[in-house]
């Protein structure tokens, strides 16, 4: 998905700042994520240092950290709202955190790109990808808001940390235990929410799984979805067909990513409002000031909840 942002997308960084960056890394101190120095993640660590991990999004970074504990040092990419992981350039920062990783963990399916090369650099890391443990056979690439599939992938997560520190393996197990009794909570909670056949629309199908999981319909026309996506200009009767299903309101709900903002996506929020019709923001990276990914999934399921009654 290619999501249009607000706010500007970070710079560039050359090719030549990041090559040079191999010559020069183990003297830099200055950075809170870079460490001192690289080590080989296929040597298991016996236990008393932390395991550096490099997530592409904060979204991953977050389960990382709710599987590892204080084990871990997570360093996330992508951890600014306005930030497009379709558009990011990574800087020399970013390749001192790859240098020195133990263990990788990417969305995958195209949505982050730019992370194939940091992979590359981290040549002695574990490497996970989500798109992969989700298995969800759907082409949607928003796996986070697969509760299931995260599931795998906290499971996964354990399991190669377990790998590179032995010693905490039981933890880390008991850690994605706990992590995923609360995903069932929440499962549980979003679970039949459109039984009595509530139908919604969304700007982009960024909440498509938690949207399945909850077996409501999008009645959201495939040329509206595939047009905002590729940021193309949305057909008019396709535009004209999302208005008159909010406008009639024959939705309960429109389901809005709030991370991307086009005349398009204002036009039917704005047309949603003024019908009454109740607006689900969702983020594809977590919202400023929040760390959890259990709260963050919940306020969304709290919301869209609230939004089918």
């Amino acid at each position: 998905m290619n999501s249009r942002r607000t706010k500007s997308v970070f710079a560039a960084v050359s090719a030549l700042a990041v090559l040079a960056l191999g010559a020069t890394a183990c003297a830099s101190s200055d950075k809170a994520s870079a460490g001192s120095g690289s080590q080989n993640a296929s040597a298991a660590d016996p236990g008393g240092e932390k395991i550096k991990v490099v997530a592409s999004t904060d979204v991953w970074g977050s389960v990382v950290t709710a599987v590892g504990g204080d084990k871990v040092e997570v360093t996330s990419i992508i951890h600014d709202p306005s930030a497009d992981p379709h558009s990011y350039e990574t800087t020399a920062s970013d390749a001192i955190a790859a240098k020195n990783a133990k263990l990788t963990l990417s969305n995958g399916g195209g949505y982050d790109e730019f992370f194939s090369k940091l992979a590359d650099q981290a040549t002695g890391a574990q490497k996970l990808v989500a798109v992969d443990i989700a298995a969800t056979g759907n082409e949607n690439e928003h796996v986070w808001y697969s509760l299931p599939g995260v599931e795998k992938i906290a499971d996964q997560v354990a399991a190669k940390l377990g790998e590179i520190q032995p010693a905490s393996k039981d933890a880390f197990t008991a850690n994605a235990t706990a992590f995923k009794g609360k995903t069932q909570e929440l499962l549980t909670k979003v679970s039949g929410l459109g039984a009595s056949g509530g139908k919604v629309v969304a700007t982009e199908p960024v909440a498509h799984y938690l949207l399945e999981s909850a077996k409501v319909t999008d009645a959201t026309p495939p040329a509206f979805a595939s047009a905002v996506e590729a940021e193309q200009d949305v057909p008019a009767a396709a535009l004209n067909q999302v208005k008159q299903l909010i406008t009639g309101k024959q939705v309960k709900a429109l389901v809005n990513n709030a991370q991307t903002t086009t005349p398009v996506t204002q036009q039917v929020v704005g047309d949603a409002k003024t019908a009454g019709i109740a607006v689900v923001d969702v983020t594809e990276t977590l919202p400023q000031g929040v760390t959890d990914y259990i709260a963050w999934m919940t306020k969304a399921v709290d919301a869209l909840a609230g939004a089918l009654k």
